[in-house]
């Protein structure tokens, strides 16, 4: 008698190797393709939409205000995985470009793009993906790893923001800030909050895989 493996449902989706679900993937599944495109296509613009949110949180700062943005970009980024985590802030940037006032202060233009702190918007894609890389492979399921990996994933934006700032400001807009004003306007003043906004997710994240542990035990 001839054996015939079962080929995988929609329901129960295969990770790459060396990945692990992350919580998003908690949700059933429809058994329909199409239907499971679109949970995804929610799950990114719920991702979105939060990370907007966010960032009205603002304490407003020039060249780069202080925001809730990268609480947001971090915690949607765990809880989606990386594809659909850069999905997500990808949407977020290209709604703001389109107009809709998703960027901090209630603004939206494609003028964004002129504005020093732009390559921070571009950053949080990158963000997003390191934060839910991470995830796949289970650093958020415990405090002291999810802290790690999410400090990793905050710094992710620097690297874009501080090159575009520098960019904008130099040659754009021809002032003369030197590489010390630059991280003295770009970085330095976001140290302290981007790792309280790293403990933050590593608090929230956990605890949401804490509470389902506990769901699951209830059914068993």
């Amino acid at each position: 008698m001839s054996s015939i493996a079962a080929a995988p449902t929609p329901s129960a989706p295969l990770n790459p190797a060396g990945t692990r679900r992350v919580l998003a993937d908690v949700i059933a599944r429809p058994s329909s393709r199409v239907r499971a495109f679109a949970l995804d296509a929610g799950l990114v613009i719920a991702g979105a939409t939060i990370v907007a949110l966010l960032a009205q949180v603002e304490i407003p700062l020039w060249p780069v205000p202080i925001t809730g943005q990268t609480l947001g970009v971090i915690v949607v980024g765990a809880a989606l995985g990386a594809w659909r985590g850069a999905a997500a802030l990808t949407t977020y940037m290209l709604v703001g470009l389109a107009g809709l006032p998703v960027f901090a202060g209630f603004t939206g233009t494609l003028a964004a793009v002129g504005k020093p702190s732009f390559g921070f918007v571009i950053g949080f894609i990158f963000s997003a993906f390191v934060a839910g890389w991470f995830a796949e492979r289970a650093w958020d399921r415990r405090p002291g790893l999810a802290f790690l990996g999410f400090a990793a994933a905050s710094a992710v934006p620097f690297l874009f923001g501080i090159p575009y700032m520098a960019f904008i400001l130099n040659v754009v807009m021809g002032l003369d800030y030197s590489f010390s004003a630059l991280l003295g306007a770009g970085l330095l003043p976001f140290i302290v909050g981007g790792l309280v906004k790293a403990a933050l997710a590593a608090a929230i994240i956990p605890g949401a895989w804490a509470l389902v542990r506990k769901a699951d035990k209830t059914k068993e």
